[in-house]
C-alpha cells in the first residue's frame, strides 16, 4: 500500500477516535495536503539533500561522467521555473542542482539596492534566499500534485486511477540540493557558525566558503582580492561543520573555494612554530628581500628563515604581497590544506576556462588527496566565445595549420562565425563540462549568475518590441504565443500562483459553499 493510502486511513482512524466533531473532515482530503507538504521544516530539506548530494559524489568517484550541474537562482520563482523546466524535459530531477550566489544576492537582493560583490549585503539575506527558493519548490509540488489528485477525482475506470495513483505514490520532488554561497563567512569564525546555522535551517545542505579576508571581500574575477593565512579558514571550515552537526545534517558538505590563483595580497603574516609548518609554508610564498639588521626602517616587519632576516614587500595599504607567478602553487597547497581538515569539495577560482591548466592542479592534489573533486564556475565573467577561439587558433598554430586567415584579437568577430575555428570551439564550449569531468576532477559544474543575464535579455527584447512598432505583438509573438506552443507552464499564471491549490482547500474547509476562482468566466480556462 502506498504512504498516500496509508496516510487516508490513519487519518480515518484519528477521525474515529475524534467522534462527532469531526465528521466534516475528509481523511483523503488530509492526506492530500499532507502528500502536498512533504517536507515539514529547513532541516528536512537539508537532511534528505544532503544524502542525494553524498550519493552523487560517490557515483561521480565511480564514474566521472556523472557529473553534476546548476544554474544560480536569485528568486524562489526562477528556482521554481527551473526545476519545472528540468522535470518536464527531462522527468527526472537526477543530478541537477539549485546554485546561490553572492554576487547575485548583493547586485539584486539587499536592501541598500545594487552592490558589488565585496559581503557589503545583509548577513541574512542569503539565508532568506534559501527559504524562499525551498517555498517555491515546495509551491511546485503541491501544484503538481494537486493536479494528479484532480485527474484521480475525474478518472472513470480502475485502469486510469491506478496509473494516475502510480504517479502520485512515485512523485519526484521538486526539491534539490542547493549549494549556498557564504561568501568568506561575514566576519569572525564565530559569526560563520552562527550563519552557517541559519543557511541549514533554510534548507542547506552544502555550503560554499572562500579564503579570502572577510572584510576586503571581492569577486573571484575582480582584482584585489586578499587571502587569510590557512588556520585563520580552517577554523571557520571548522565552524560550519560544526553548525552541521549541532543541527544534525551529520553528512552536510562543505566546499572549500581557493581565490589564491588571483589574489596576490594577503592581510597577515602567518604563525609559524617551526620551519615547515603551515604558516611557514604560507609565509614562504611572500615577495621579500633579504636585510641586515641596521638597513631596517622605522617600523619595518621582519620574518626570520634558515637564518636570515627578510622584510616582505608591504604596500600602503598594509597588505602585503605575494611573489608573482605562485598562484598556481598556492591554490594546490590551499585544496590540499581544506581537504586534509575537513572540506568535501574544492572550488578553484580561474581566470579563464582552460581544461589543462585546471586539471594540472587537480592532478598535483590528488597526488596527496586521491578522490578530489572540484565544484567549478562555468563564469559568465569569462568570454567563452573568445577564449575557445583562442584555444583553438593556438592549437592549430601548433600543429602548423595555416591561420593567416584569422585575427587572433578579433575572434570574437561575427565573421568568423562560418568557420572551422569557429566550428570547433563551439564543439569544445559544448563538451567542456564532460571534458572537464573526466579530465579534470570536476564533480559539480554552476553557471553562477546565468539568471541575471537572461532576465536582462528576455527584458530588453520585449522593451524593444512593446514599446516600439510591433506594439502588443511584441508580447504576444515573442512570450505568449512561445509558452503556448513550448508547454511553458507558468502561461496559466493564476495556476502558478495557487489558484486551483486554493479552490481545493475552499472545498475542503467549506464544501458546497466554497466560492472557487477556477469556474467558467475564468479567462485561464483559455489556455
Amino acid at each position: 500500500m502506498s504512504k498516500y493510502q496509508d496516510d487516508i486511513q490513519a487519518i480515518a482512524s484519528l477521525k474515529d477516535q475524534q467522534g462527532a466533531a469531526w465528521n466534516a473532515i475528509n481523511p483523503e482530503s488530509a492526506a492530500r495536503m499532507r502528500a502536498q507538504n512533504r517536507f515539514k521544516t529547513g532541516l528536512d530539506i537539508a537532511k534528505y539533500t544532503a544524502k542525494i548530494m553524498r550519493a552523487d559524489m560517490a557515483r561521480y568517484d565511480a564514474d566521472p561522467s556523472q557529473y553534476t550541474q546548476s544554474l544560480g537562482c536569485w528568486h524562489g520563482f526562477i528556482g521554481q521555473q527551473k526545476m519545472i523546466s528540468i522535470k518536464k524535459h527531462f522527468n527526472s530531477t537526477d543530478r541537477r542542482y539549485l546554485y546561490l550566489s553572492g554576487w547575485m544576492v548583493a547586485a539584486l537582493r539587499s536592501e541598500f539596492g545594487p552592490l558589488p560583490d565585496q559581503s557589503m549585503h545583509e548577513k541574512t539575506a542569503v539565508s532568506d534566499l534559501i527559504r524562499e527558493l525551498y517555498t517555491f519548490l515546495r509551491q511546485a509540488d503541491a501544484r503538481e500534485l494537486g493536479g494528479l489528485f484532480r485527474q484521480l477525482d475525474a478518472a472513470t475506470n480502475a485502469a486510469d486511477k491506478a496509473a494516475i495513483q502510480s504517479q502520485i505514490d512515485n512523485h519526484v520532488t521538486h526539491v534539490v540540493p542547493i549549494i549556498a554561497d557564504i561568501d568568506a563567512g561575514f566576519g569572525n569564525a564565530e559569526a560563520t557558525y552562527l550563519l552557517a546555522k541559519q543557511f541549514i535551517e533554510a534548507g542547506a545542505c552544502c555550503i560554499q566558503i572562500e579564503n579570502q579576508v572577510s572584510d576586503e571581500k571581492q569577486c573571484g574575477h575582480q582584482d584585489g582580492k586578499v587571502t587569510v593565512p590557512h588556520e585563520d579558514f580552517l577554523a571557520k571550515i571548522r565552524a560550519v561543520r560544526y553548525a552541521f552537526l549541532e543541527l544534525g545534517v551529520d553528512d552536510g558538505i562543505i566546499v572549500a573555494r581557493t581565490d589564491s590563483l588571483g589574489a596576490g595580497l594577503t592581510k597577515q603574516i602567518a604563525v609559524t612554530q617551526k620551519p615547515g609548518d603551515l604558516g611557514d609554508k604560507y609565509n614562504s610564498f611572500l615577495d621579500c628581500e633579504e636585510v641586515s639588521a641596521d638597513a631596517l626602517g622605522n617600523g619595518d616587519v621582519v620574518i626570520k628563515r634558515e637564518g636570515k632576516l627578510l622584510r616582505p614587500k608591504r604596500l600602503p595599504s598594509n597588505l602585503f604581497q605575494f611573489r608573482s607567478g605562485t598562484g598556481e602553487e598556492r591554490c594546490v597547497l590551499d585544496c590540499i590544506t581544506s581537504l586534509q581538515n575537513g572540506a568535501d569539495l574544492l572550488w578553484i577560482e580561474t581566470e579563464k576556462p582552460h581544461i589543462a591548466q585546471i586539471g594540472g592542479m587537480v592532478s598535483e592534489i590528488r597526488k596527496v588527496i586521491p578522490n578530489a573533486k572540484l565544484v567549478y564556475n562555468n563564469s559568465p565573467s569569462f568570454n567563452w566565445t573568445l577564449n575557445f577561439r583562442q584555444q583553438v587558433f593556438d592549437a592549430m598554430k601548433a600543429a602548423g595549420k595555416d591561420v593567416s586567415a584569422y585575427d587572433r584579437a578579433k575572434l570574437m568577430s561575427v565573421e568568423y562565425d562560418e568557420t572551422e575555428l569557429a566550428r570547433a570551439a563551439d564543439e569544445k564550449i559544448r563538451t567542456f563540462q564532460a571534458d572537464a569531468s573526466r579530465e579534470a576532477g570536476i564533480f559539480h559544474h554552476l553557471i553562477t549568475l546565468p539568471t541575471y543575464h537572461t532576465a536582462a535579455l528576455s527584458t530588453d527584447n520585449l522593451a524593444k518590441e512593446y514599446f516600439g512598432d510591433q506594439g502588443m505583438l511584441g508580447y504576444v509573438a515573442g512570450v505568449q504565443r512561445k509558452e503556448i506552443r513550448q508547454g511553458i507552464a507558468c502561461v496559466k499564471h493564476q495556476n502558478m500562483s495557487g489558484s486551483d491549490i486554493g479552490d481545493d482547500h475552499k472545498e475542503y474547509f467549506s464544501g458546497e459553499a466554497a466560492l472557487k476562482a477556477a469556474g467558467k468566466d475564468n479567462t485561464m480556462n483559455q489556455f
